[in-house]
């Protein structure tokens, strides 16, 4: 049974008319190779798994595209000077199952030469969309060369990269941002990047995390944390700028916020470590509740299965042993969250590391500590939206006012 019947979007409907619809694309320059012979049509990207380092791998996009057959997949931001200097080995950074579509490769980096050459070199592997990282807060990143959410404050210099990047790619290009930096964290500062971004470039789409980065030595994580977020920003965005499209990111944290922001206008909506702490109840429940479309019907079991297949297939070909059972396993780890027997399986499984030299066999021997009826469920239905949990109920009524482009904002960047 369908959840959240009376709040979910049409897919059909917007399948017709969004500008996230591949023939629509189509008609875009940098979005040609997307016919209806070359390439399936895929339902838009309502919901996507952000990218996170050492997180987004292939093998938990292998995971989750067995969850779920509509989320759209990010890859883990790939720096573009990295695929340059590793023109002989692409492969280890590019490579990708055809059953992970739809995929988009996330690229950081600031030297506009650089990213042109990413995206060219990224052609021939045919990821769905390029999208640039102007959303990082690591000081590793956004500390070296204007590099991550440092990027915002040089929007000039974005518009001029996702103009590179389109030129030398035929699909659609985005930018992941956040709403500010520092001190620079207007509605109006935020607006100008938009502005500038998609007047200079074909950018038409920005993935936005609602919260301002803090680039005084502040830590990723506090970065999730300290800054407020501010989701009237996100729809106030979705107001002024009605040519573009927008997707939600940042304190989403289960479908039923995913739908809850969707119900209030959302384009879109990203979930980031929910996603991976919690695959089975996050990502299991997306194809119906979201996409409105039926289950796989797949059980945990079945899909244990599914990935043992694919990992120890991939065991060892990289070469000097990677990837290991236990790169391959740590995709596996929170499948089981909240269940019974969910912190003996993951002690038998780290035990069985020091014996077992396939994902079958560790599997075989650690999932004794898991009940037949955890791996033999199918997943649970989805909850409403209650009260305590909409956080976009009263969204429109915060909205800071109308932004007003001025056209002088370009030639003073």
């Amino acid at each position: 049974m369908w959840c959240l019947p009376s709040v979910r979007p049409n897919v059909s409907e917007m399948f017709k008319c969004s500008s996230f619809h591949r023939p629509i694309l189509k008609q875009r320059p940098n979005a040609a190779r997307f016919s209806t012979t070359s390439s399936p049509p895929y339902l838009p990207p309502l919901f996507s798994i952000a990218p996170m380092m050492e997180w987004t791998d292939n093998h938990y996009r292998t995971l989750a595209r067995i969850i779920t057959k509509h989320a759209w997949l990010y890859t883990e931001m790939i720096a573009a000077q990295t695929l340059v200097h590793q023109q002989t080995n692409l492969d280890r950074f590019l490579a990708f199952s055809p059953e992970q579509h739809p995929i988009v490769l996330q690229l950081g980096g600031s030297n506009v030469e650089s990213l042109a050459k990413a995206a060219k070199l990224s052609h021939p592997y045919g990821y769905d969309e390029i999208n640039l990282n102007c959303g990082c807060p690591s000081p590793k990143v956004a500390g070296h060369g204007c590099f991550g959410v440092s990027l915002m404050l040089n929007p000039k210099l974005v518009g001029d990269a996702m103009s590179a990047i389109a030129a030398n790619t035929n699909v659609p290009v985005t930018v992941k941002c956040r709403i500010g930096v520092d001190d620079h964290d207007s509605y109006d500062e935020l607006c100008d990047f938009v502005y500038k971004v998609s007047t200079l470039s074909p950018t038409r789409h920005f993935i936005v995390h609602s919260r301002k980065a803090l680039l005084g030595g502040i830590s990723p994580a506090d970065n999730r944390r300290i800054p407020p977020l501010k989701y009237e920003y996100y729809y106030a965005l979705v107001r002024d700028f009605p040519d573009l499209r927008f997707t939600i990111n940042g304190g989403i944290t289960s479908v039923s916020k995913v739908n809850a922001a969707l119900k209030e206008g959302a384009h879109g909506v990203m979930v980031g470590r929910a996603a991976y702490n919690n695959p089975w109840q996050t990502l299991g429940l997306v194809d119906t509740a979201v996409y409105g479309v039926p289950s796989s019907g797949l059980t945990r079991r079945q899909v244990l299965e599914q990935y043992q297949v694919y990992a120890d297939s991939v065991l060892g070909t990289q070469g000097n042993g990677r990837p290991n059972v236990r790169d391959l396993v740590k995709p596996l780890l929170n499948i089981f969250h909240s269940e019974t027997g969910n912190s003996l399986w993951k002690r038998r499984a780290d035990a069985a590391f020091k014996e077992c030299k396939t994902v079958g066999s560790l599997l075989e021997e650690s999932l004794k500590a898991i009940p037949d009826s955890v791996l033999d469920s199918p997943i649970s239905a989805c909850p409403e939206i209650g009260e305590e949990e909409d956080e976009f109920a009263h969204v429109h009524n915060v909205l800071p006012p109308s932004y007003e482009a001025v056209e002088q904002v370009i030639l003073c960047a």
